[in-house]
């Protein structure tokens, strides 16, 4: 459901991104609901890219979080997001802070999902993630059932997570 963009002009190896991909999948699918499943995550290499901070030509590392808007997620919500993100960065790029190269300039989160699919249904409304999954469970079990690795994923998620088991 949600998209999140790491644009980065620091070389990352493919662990670093799988790692950072899997931290910040974790770290949103646990703050809001979301089943691994929908949570996407894109490498941009901008180090050819002109990008320009104040006015000034300068490289930067930044990641653009593109969530579905409303639904009673109040800015504290997002702030938690962008420092749980900020630390799965340092953890996985930038443990020693040794470098400004390694630094994570930016998080910005925008509330531009307003609709979509993923995988034939529709997205949900924001915090309605328990209610649509419910109602999306007699397709996500066919998918699975079909032998989408996909939704046999989810359902395994959703058996083992706390917060979702309940809609089994």
């Amino acid at each position: 459901m949600p998209l999140y963009e790491v644009e980065h002009f620091t070389p990352l190896s493919v662990s670093q991104k799988h790692s950072l991909a899997k931290d910040i999948t974790q770290i949103h699918s646990q703050l809001f609901t979301t089943p691994s499943l929908f949570v996407n995550v894109r490498f941009t290499d901008v180090s050819r890219h002109d990008v320009y901070i104040g006015g000034k030509k300068r490289q930067a590392n930044r990641i653009l979080a593109h969530v579905r808007p409303g639904g009673g997620r109040t800015t504290a919500d997002f702030n938690k997001l962008c420092t749980s993100v900020t630390e799965a960065w340092e953890k996985t790029i930038n443990p020693h802070k040794k470098s400004e190269d390694l630094e994570l300039r930016a998080i910005f989160v925008l509330g531009t999902i307003i609709a979509g699919s993923e995988a034939g249904f529709e997205l949900p409304p924001a915090v309605k993630d328990k209610k649509w999954l419910k109602e999306n469970m007699t397709g996500f079990k066919a998918k699975a059932d079909e032998g989408d690795g996909d939704f046999q994923d989810i359902l395994e998620e959703m058996r083992t997570r706390d917060d979702l088991n309940e809609l089994l």
